[in-house]
């Protein structure tokens, strides 16, 4: 089965900020995130507090910090962004 990706309105406005090497790495990446998370485990963290139910997809530089829905298979993509600046962000 396929997980389904939903984009937030900041996690597009800020792909659209990223040049397009990076948002091209980060697409084929979220691709492989919807067909098969466990392909990605090593870069996959959970982070936020135990209430929280946030991961971060690692893709070089950048992060993308998702959660997953319930019992569905959807993927929200809540913020996408560098390394440096990603956490403040949240």
């Amino acid at each position: 089965m396929m997980y389904k990706l939903k984009f937030l309105g900041k996690a597009v406005e800020d792909l659209k900020k990223i040049d397009r090497a990076h948002q091209k790495i980060i697409k084929q990446k979220l691709l492989i995130l919807a067909k098969n998370p466990a392909a990605l485990k090593n870069n996959i963290k959970k982070i936020g507090g135990p209430g929280e139910n946030l991961y971060r997809l690692r893709t070089g530089s950048y992060r993308v910090i998702f959660k997953r829905e319930g019992d569905q298979l959807v993927i929200i993509i809540i913020r996408i962004g560098h390394r440096e600046e990603i956490y403040s962000k949240l």
